[in-house]
């Protein structure tokens, strides 16, 4: 069980969760919606078996270029202690888990299951054909806040939709960050992100831009929210600003001469950014 969850990284699911709740807890809002422990148990369960299926296909699928890099040589399948077809076993199993689990929420939920599923499996492919690989990881990860929204309300609404939006260009910004590591290895195998196509100054320039866009959006949602919403009060504001000054911390830590504190700009930051928004976002709307 170690092995399985170090390979999909289950400490990463810290990223997207906080936004499926809140897209979950939005939808409660709804007038006619209530709170409801089965549906929130069947959203937790597709948010593992989605992202577990998406991680492990990109294992799988790299197993060979991993092999040949050495900071992710000493991953499970290159490394020899998972299989590559224990592997590939483990991405259909889950993928089935994760179709099968829509089918109890709703038909749209079931109907969009297979779309969801090929969206993110997708992006394994990306980085040998197109720069705009990390921009397509990012849209996987922002159907989390909008798929939750979906499996309550079974409909679409703008403050979910944006909040989607922040997450795929959050998402997009912090990895172009983390491939900065890369660049030369991905330049000797002709694989595509934006520091091989920009260079390192103008890739963290671009993901800059990309995070100044996702604080824009962060606040405009906010703002809808207290429209909408009047209940609403000082909370989410402390959420967004808090967000955001995480967003700016990480470009602080990172510099195109200096990759020493990518991780922590990667994990740590990003991480105490979506929970501490998640949670911030998810007591205001009940208190």
């Amino acid at each position: 069980m170690r092995n399985y969850l170090s390979l999909i990284k289950f400490s990463h699911t810290i990223f997207a969760l906080p936004f499926a709740l809140l897209g979950f807890f939005l939808a409660t809002l709804t007038e006619g919606i209530s709170f409801s422990w089965r549906l929130f148990l069947l959203v937790l369960l597709c948010m593992v078996f989605a992202r577990s299926a998406a991680m492990a296909f990109n294992r799988y699928l790299d197993r060979d270029i991993d092999k040949k890099n050495p900071r992710t040589a000493t991953r499970e399948i290159p490394a020899g202690v998972i299989s590559a077809q224990a592997a590939l076993l483990f991405v259909i199993a889950n993928s089935a888990l994760f179709i099968g689990v829509t089918w109890f929420i709703n038909p749209i939920c079931f109907a969009l299951s297979p779309v969801a599923l090929g969206i993110i499996l997708s992006y394994s492919y990306t980085k040998r054909f197109t720069y705009l690989c990390h921009f397509v990881l990012g849209l996987g990860l922002s159907l989390a806040p909008i798929g939750a929204y979906l499996a309550v309300s079974g409909g679409f609404d703008l403050i979910p939709i944006l909040y989607s939006i922040a997450v795929l260009l959050w998402v997009s910004g912090f990895d172009i960050i983390y491939a900065l590591q890369d660049e030369d290895f991905d330049k000797s195998l002709q694989l595509y992100s934006v520091p091989v196509k920009l260079g390192k100054q103008n890739a963290l320039r671009l993901s800059a831009l990309l995070h100044i866009i996702c604080a824009g959006i962060i606040l405009t949602a906010g703002y809808l929210l207290t429209q909408s919403y009047p209940s609403f009060e000082w909370l989410h504001w402390i959420a967004a600003a808090l967000f955001i000054t995480m967003l700016y911390y990480q470009h602080s830590l990172v510099k195109p001469n200096d990759l020493s504190r990518v991780n922590i700009a990667f994990f740590t930051t990003n991480g105490f950014a979506s929970v501490l928004f998640g949670v911030l976002m998810i007591l205001d709307i009940y208190f």
